[in-house]
C-alpha cells in the first residue's frame, strides 16, 4: 500500500479497499476541479501500471453507480472512447470508481499547442461526438439512476422539472453564498419558460463538455466525467460546449470556430438541435450560475478586486435575466 501520511483518510481507505495487495508508488491530483464532493487522484503503482482513482467525499454513492451505468452504455451504444472501468464500489466509505488512462491526450493542455486551422478541426470532431451522444433519443426527459449495456434506469419527469432540479444541485456544491439569491431567481425564470422548456427533445447528455474532459488523438475522440449525464435537452448541451469550450476563453465570438463546432454536429446529426436559439437566453442564465456559484473561487483567479467581481457577476446576472422573454 502507500504512506497513509500522503494521501487523506478517504483516499488511503479506498485504495485499501480496492488494491489491497498493491504496493503503490505515487499519488497524485488528477487536475484542478471545483467541485469539493469528489476528489479524483491519478494513482501510479510500483510495477508502472497507472490508473485514476475518484471517491465520493460526500459518501453519495450515486453518482458512481449513474457514472458506472453511463459509460457502459455509451460504450456499447455510441462511437465516442469512455474510460475503462477497473473496479468500482458504491457502497462503501467512502463510494470510489477506479479507472484506466485513456488512450487519448486530455484537451486542455493540447489546445494551447493549436493553431487555429487545428482548433478548427477539433471542434469539428466534438460537435460530431457530442451529437453521437445526442443520439440516443428517449420518451421523456430524466435522471439517470443506474442501468448499464442493455439499458438506462431512469427517473422520469417534464425537462423544467429535470432541469430546476439540476440547479439545485448546482446550488448544492456552490462553493459560495454570496449570490445565492440567483438560483431562485433563474429557477423562477425556468418555471415561467415551461412551455417553451417542455418542447425540448430528450436525449442523452454528457452535461459538462468541458476541456479537461474531453481527450482526443488524430482519430478519435471521448469523454471522461459521466456522473453528471441526464436525458436532457441537446440545444442545452450545444450551448454548453459552445460556451466551456470558446466563449470562457473570448472566442464566443469567432465565427470560424462557432461555425467548426457546430459543423460537426450538424454532419452527425442532419441539423442543430431544434430551438437552440429560443431557449439560449434561458441557458445563458442558468449557465451563469456556474460562475456566480463560485464568486471564491473566481475572486482568486481574478486580477480585480472582490468587489469588482461581484460588481461584474450582479450586472452579467441581471442582464441574462432581463433577456429571458
Amino acid at each position: 500500500m502507500t504512506d497513509d501520511n500522503t494521501v487523506g483518510e478517504d483516499i488511503a481507505a479506498a485504495l485499501t479497499n480496492a488494491f489491497p495487495e498493491r504496493e503503490i508508488e505515487e499519488v497524485l491530483p488528477a487536475g484542478p476541479s471545483w467541485n469539493d464532493l469528489n476528489e479524483t487522484v491519478r494513482v501510479e503503482f510500483a510495477d508502472g501500471q497507472l490508473v485514476f482513482l475518484k471517491i465520493a467525499a460526500d459518501g453519495d454513492g450515486s453518482r458512481i453507480t449513474r457514472e458506472c451505468a453511463v459509460i457502459d452504455y455509451v460504450g456499447t451504444h455510441c462511437n465516442v472512447a469512455v474510460p475503462s472501468v477497473i473496479t468500482s464500489e458504491t457502497t462503501g466509505h467512502p463510494p470510489y470508481l477506479v479507472t484506466a488512462p485513456m488512450r487519448e491526450r486530455s484537451l486542455a493542455p493540447q489546445w494551447a499547442e493549436l493553431d487555429k486551422t487545428e482548433r478548427m478541426t477539433v471542434l469539428r470532431q466534438i460537435g460530431s461526438a457530442l451529437a453521437d451522444v445526442n443520439s440516443q433519443e428517449f420518451d421523456q426527459h430524466s435522471h439517470i439512476m443506474d442501468g448499464g449495456a442493455d439499458g438506462l434506469i431512469l427517473e422520469t419527469g417534464s425537462w423544467t422539472t429535470i432541469l430546476v432540479e439540476r440547479i439545485e444541485r448546482m446550488r448544492e456544491i456552490a462553493s459560495s453564498d454570496r449570490f445565492e439569491k440567483y438560483y431562485d431567481e433563474v429557477i423562477e425564470a425556468v418555471e415561467a419558460n415551461h412551455e417553451r422548456l417542455n418542447l425540448a427533445p430528450a436525449t442523452l447528455v454528457h452535461g459538462d463538455p468541458a476541456m479537461p474532459n474531453i481527450f482526443r488523438s488524430e482519430t478519435t475522440l471521448g469523454f471522461v466525467d459521466w456522473e453528471i449525464t441526464h436525458i436532457g435537452d441537446p440545444a442545452r448541451e450545444l450551448h454548453r460546449a459552445r460556451s466551456q469550450l470558446l466563449e470562457s476563453r473570448d472566442l464566443g465570438n469567432d465565427d470560424q470556430l462557432v461555425t467548426a463546432l457546430y459543423g460537426g454536429y450538424r454532419q452527425r446529426a442532419g441539423s442543430l438541435p431544434d430551438g437552440l436559439d429560443d431557449r439560449k437566453p434561458i441557458y445563458d442564465a442558468v449557465r451563469f450560475l456556474g460562475t456566480a456559484g463560485f464568486f471564491d473561487k473566481v475572486v482568486e483567479f481574478s486580477d480585480d478586486s472582490p468587489e469588482e467581481v461581484a460588481t461584474w457577476i450582479e450586472a452579467e446576472m441581471n442582464e441574462r435575466l432581463t433577456a429571458i422573454q
